[in-house]
């Protein structure tokens, strides 16, 4: 069972967020906080393998937990929920170690899956999220894209095909129709490239990608 704690500011959040997570199968539920304070303090009495997180709060901010959320190896995983005028934000969030940032406005079903992803010790970031980011950083500066190419070099065809859409920001089910393959396939793929790449998120792949220019 995935023990879960809800962070908002906002009470009628999380009983939304409660709505969609309790009957997900395999997700529990453990406790609620109202900001990055209460969210520290439960997450040190009930343990929850996974903390959802809204980014800004009154009190402490869920930047500031996080940090501190992240302290131990041993801390729980950290999801970031936020909306599209963030883009500092997930930058900040993903260099303090946070596991998953989503938009509040993620289906039911892919916010139980993002769960369920973070708590096996993946990374989980909207598409959209993605896309984002990679436009933000267009203008720094990054590696040659002859190293770049060289490292991707090491991917089979059809991984190279995977991802290079997920630097489009396509989503697994988006990449799987576009390349007539199962989305358990694309998770396949994208995984073994991660490992190959030695790369941690489907975020510093994308920006591999574009390094490289093949974006």
């Amino acid at each position: 069972m995935i023990r879960v704690l809800l962070v908002d500011d906002e009470a009628l959040v999380r009983a939304g967020l409660r709505m969609i997570l309790e009957p997900a199968e395999g997700i529990e539920v453990v406790a609620e906080a109202s900001d990055g304070g209460a969210a520290i303090t439960a997450a040190a009495k009930h343990r929850p393998d996974v903390v959802l997180m809204d980014v800004r709060m009154a009190g402490m901010d869920g930047l500031t937990a996080l940090k501190e959320l992240r302290r131990s190896a041993d801390g729980p995983k950290v999801i970031m929920l936020t909306t599209f005028d963030l883009d500092d934000y997930v930058h900040t969030a993903l260099r303090n170690g946070a596991a998953g940032f989503l938009l509040k406005d993620t289906s039911p079903r892919d916010l139980a899956g993002a769960v369920r992803t973070v708590a096996e010790g993946s990374a989980m970031l909207t598409p959209k999220v993605t896309k984002r980011l990679i436009d933000a950083f267009a203008g720094m500066a990054s590696e040659g894209a002859g190293e770049a190419r060289r490292r991707l070099s090491v991917l089979t065809d059809r991984e190279g095909e995977v991802v290079r859409a997920v630097a489009r920001g396509l989503s697994n089910a988006e990449i799987g129709r576009e390349l007539a393959m199962s989305e358990g396939t694309v998770k396949a793929h994208v995984s073994r490239a991660l490992a190959k790449l030695n790369l941690a998120n489907r975020v510093q792949m994308a920006l591999l990608v574009r390094d490289a220019g093949l974006t």
